[in-house]
């Protein structure tokens, strides 16, 4: 029994060294869009597409935003009003006229929603078609809960056309106000880079691909040469699609002249200034976020959700465990025995190790520090939102959001 225990914290520690040394530095935050900020060196046209279903309250603030940006360039906004039932559209038109940009907003008015389509990727489709009348260099999608900085477009626009990108997308700085965001919402943040390195994503020769869809501007070659929004129609987490479908096609100037075609080029970062607003200030709200798409994520497969469910006990709450044994047995320990030092200090040296990986993610929220030391209890609860994604899907009520229900992808 000794043997089988340190056995399982010497295999936690070892995964966490592991993490540290070669998951791509998954930890540091250095990629972030305001970070070697450089000026523009031409004006594409940009459009940007906004899908918006009951977003009447939020509007006010993020439409105003967006079309306040201080891009000097061409920039139209297409809202798609996804058939709302609280005047959205009204309110939408009531923020364009407010900042004096009615010529520069477009409202469509969503169609009913076909077969074989999520919601959110029906509007964008829509507002795509709407928007090529423009010629656009540039989609911009994003989310009617988001809150530009006056600077972001120009960012993403000066760091698509410098660094001859087919995608740049940045996780905006989601909300961490209340007690569950404090507790939960860093760790979505740390869980996503730990399963998607940003350096990765953000090198051409490796083949992993992630975007975070409350901003994303991408070249409009790039879109067609996918085969446009309809390739990743069913998508629930449909910005990690669209980032590997994007990466997978080829990258910009690719003429095919190569036997080997190279992989498209996108970025993804951070961004410190553009905000979303979606509040998540109870524990239901993150548990729904999360479990809407958990289950998809693993790909449907009871085989991952296993690997799941033994893994993240195994990483996150071993080395805890180990220390608390390790206290126990030393109370009740024989005199001269001194196992339970071993228990207790490769415990501790495991959970330090994570929470020093968390730390920077904590830091960047304004966080509470001692939070990074709570890292195994927020992934005891992230596991069993997982395992309730994934009975969700089993009991046919999975992919809930705003009204519709995406159970299985296969029966859309």
């Amino acid at each position: 029994m000794d043997v089988i225990v340190l056995g399982l914290m010497l295999l936690s520690l070892t995964i966490w060294l592991g993490l540290l040394c070669f998951r791509g530095q998954f930890w540091q935050l250095d990629q972030q869009l305001e970070i070697g900020e450089t000026p523009l060196k031409s004006l594409p046209v940009v459009c940007a597409v906004v899908p918006a279903r009951n977003e009447a309250e939020l509007l006010p603030t993020t439409l105003r935003s967006l079309l306040l940006q201080d891009y000097p360039g061409s920039f139209n906004v297409f809202l798609v009003d996804d058939r709302s039932t609280d005047q959205t559209a009204n309110f939408a038109e009531g923020v364009a006229h407010a900042v004096g940009k009615p010529q520069q907003l477009h409202i469509i008015s969503g169609e009913s929603l076909p077969l074989g389509w999520s919601g959110k990727l029906w509007a964008v489709e829509q507002g795509i078609k709407s928007a090529s009348k423009f010629a656009p260099d540039y989609f911009l999608l994003t989310d009617a809960d988001i809150e530009h900085d006056p600077g972001n477009l120009r960012r993403l626009v000066a760091k698509a056309v410098q660094e001859d990108l087919d995608m740049v997308s940045v996780m905006v700085r989601l909300r961490c106000e209340s007690f569950w965001e404090k507790l939960l919402i860093p760790a979505f943040v740390f869980f996503f880079q730990k399963l998607y390195p940003f350096r990765w994503v953000n090198n051409p020769n490796n083949p992993t691909a992630a975007a975070a869809g409350g901003s994303i501007l991408i070249a409009r070659e790039a879109l067609e040469r996918i085969g446009g929004i309809q390739v990743i129609r069913q998508a629930l987490i449909d910005d990690c699609a669209l980032a590997q479908a994007v990466k997978r096609s080829g990258g910009v100037g690719d003429k095919g002249t190569s036997p080997i075609p190279s992989q498209g080029r996108i970025w993804l970062g951070l961004s410190t200034l553009t905000l979303s607003l979606r509040p998540y200030d109870s524990l239901a709200t993150i548990w729904d976020m999360v479990a809407r798409s958990a289950y998809t994520q693993l790909n449907y497969s009871p085989l991952l959700l296993l690997g799941t469910l033994v893994g993240m006990p195994l990483i996150y709450l071993v080395p805890p465990m180990g220390v608390i044994l390790g206290l126990i047995w030393g109370n009740w320990a024989m005199s001269g025995d001194k196992t339970h030092y071993v228990y207790a200090l490769t415990g501790l040296f495991g959970w330090l190790l994570m929470s020093l990986a968390y730390y920077p993610t904590i830091r960047f929220y304004k966080c509470s520090p001692w939070l990074a030391f709570s890292l195994p209890a927020i992934a005891f609860i992230y596991t069993l939102m997982t395992l309730d994604s994934a009975l969700r899907h089993w009991q046919g009520r999975g992919g809930a959001w705003k009204g519709r229900v995406y159970p299985n992808p296969d029966n859309f």
